[in-house]
């Protein structure tokens, strides 16, 4: 679970990264900003921030689990060589090991940033903690998703948005010469995500249901921004399994609200999800949390357009 603390930016002048996965450092010829970020999401925005001036690296490969990400010596090197490293303290512990160890000067946390630091604040969702304690007397009944300890912010584009503003200004702090091309790009991400962000309001504006049934409560912020609510088979921890208790809580929900469909995700095994919507006679679909890049034709955008296909067609959305 993600700690709400205070996060710290600061700026480090060194060599860089490549553009893999596993990222190391390597010079840039071309005298590119080498950017370091920890997962997917932030190197998006970063890639998106940056463009042509900036070499950006991830230290999570592409596909892979970013919670259980452990570093070789050669990435916790990089982690202090990179020109800027963009990470989210509290949710990938070897990372924030890595930065703790190598000190880069310019760094930059994403719990860090206003939007993000105040929903961080707001505490646990009342689902969320109640599948983690394996009790649940208000299951979906108070139709709010406060995304508290959630670190899945990005799954809301407004605070993604927040971030990339961010994002600029530590670019700009660490590449002064083209603070003003950051901060242009950083705008029209920013308008970019306001499109997509009206997009996914309008399409989920009116729908038959607003349960959604997940195999982990990893949605909270994308159900608290769009007026929907999260009832997770499994708390926050994506491989944690779930009492019997719980699946009949869960079954008494689905019969409550009318649920069609039970949530599966690319990177948890889906068994218990699929094993539950059999045995309830459900459907079973995607719904992406977009922690890594599944598929390289896919960006951050084109996944949460088929969160969005997936969603209303599980709620009967007009």
């Amino acid at each position: 679970m993600m700690p709400s603390r205070p996060v710290r930016l600061a700026v480090l002048v060194a060599a860089g990264l490549t553009l893999t996965g596993c990222a190391a450092p390597a010079a840039d010829a071309e005298g590119r900003l080498e950017v370091l970020a920890s997962f997917y999401p932030l190197a998006y925005v970063v890639e998106q921030v940056g463009g042509d001036l900036v070499e950006v690296g991830s230290l999570t490969p592409p596909g892979a689990e970013p919670h259980d990400v452990e570093l070789s010596p050669r990435q916790v090197r990089a982690v202090g060589e990179a020109d800027l490293v963009v990470f989210l303290s509290g949710f990938q512990p070897a990372v924030d090991d890595a930065v703790a160890a190598r000190q880069p000067t310019h760094l930059l946390d994403a719990a860090a940033t206003a939007q993000v630091a105040e929903h961080l604040d707001t505490g646990a969702t009342d689902d969320e903690q109640a599948a983690e304690d394996e009790h649940d007397d208000e299951v979906a009944d108070d139709g709010h998703d406060h995304a508290g300890q959630d670190p899945h912010f990005w799954l809301d584009p407004t605070l993604l948005a927040a971030v990339a503003g961010d994002v600029a200004a530590a670019m700009a702090e660490a590449d002064p010469d083209h603070a003003d091309e950051y901060a242009t790009r950083a705008e029209a991400f920013q308008a970019d995500l306001a499109a997509l962000d009206t997009d996914l309001a309008d399409g989920l504006a009116e729908c038959e249901r607003d349960v959604i049934v997940t195999a982990h409560t990893a949605f909270g912020y994308l159900t608290e921004r769009y007026g929907l609510q999260q009832v997770g088979i499994s708390g926050l921890e994506p491989e944690s399994e779930p009492s019997p208790a719980r699946l009949r809580e869960i079954r008494d929900v689905v019969e409550q609200h009318d649920v069609t469909t039970v949530f599966t995700e690319s990177l948890v095994n889906p068994k218990v999800a699929e094993t539950l919507a059999a045995d309830l006679g459900l459907a079973t679909a995607v719904l992406d949390p977009i922690e890594s890049q599944v598929d390289e034709a896919t960006d951050y955008r084109g996944a949460m357009e088929q969160n969005l296909t997936a969603l209303r067609a599980a709620l009967g959305c007009r």
